[in-house]
């Protein structure tokens, strides 16, 4: 094999493989994008907003206090903040547990029926507010990866730049490899 031909196979192969990456960046920022503005959409529509009072929510969610819940980690912070209020809720008992216990007693304690209710209605919402959480972090890496695979792109863009530049410079006899000291044979 020739130097040329080499130089031609790898910097052809570092053009498609750039080109490749580009796509791919492209579609996962789509993608990312498409996350982030449906999960922001989806959430602004609900119209969650924490209580304005800082004092009325816990310590280490009181920095959210008055703001709308418009993005995955805003959305976390608010299922946070219900899973404080669920778990006030018998005794830190499930959904599942009280369920359970309401319906071996017959279905007619009224006590158990209001706190299955309320479990059933905060651990669902709690549960969408993760998903759109869970979303907006796919939504999230997916931007990152795009910006990694542009960066992976233009590098191999320039280095077969320069190879097809090497490729101009190389003489047609070229060999891949020159011993550096004449080899002799006994």
């Amino acid at each position: 094999m020739r130097r040329r031909s080499l130089d031609r196979i790898l910097s052809v192969t570092g053009l498609i493989v750039a080109v490749v990456l580009a796509i791919a960046g492209i579609l996962l920022m789509w993608g990312g994008n498409f996350a982030h503005s449906t999960v922001t959409s989806e959430l602004t529509a609900q119209k969650i907003s924490f209580s304005a009072d800082a004092a009325s929510l816990p310590p280490d969610l009181a920095q959210y206090a008055g703001q709308s819940v418009t993005d995955g980690p805003l959305a976390k912070a608010y299922s946070d903040l219900i899973g404080v209020h669920v778990a006030g809720i018998a005794d830190g008992k499930t959904y599942s547990e009280i369920s359970g216990e309401w319906m071996a007693g017959g279905s007619t304690d009224e006590t158990l029926a209001g706190q299955r209710q309320t479990l059933f209605m905060g651990e669902t919402l709690r549960g969408m507010l993760l998903n759109a959480y869970a979303f907006w972090t796919f939504g999230t890496i997916a931007v990152i990866a795009a910006w990694v695979l542009w960066v992976a792109a233009a590098l191999l863009l320039v280095l077969a730049i320069l190879g097809f530049r090497h490729l101009g410079k190389t003489p047609d006899d070229a060999p891949v490899f020159e011993p550096k000291t004449p080899v002799t044979v006994a």
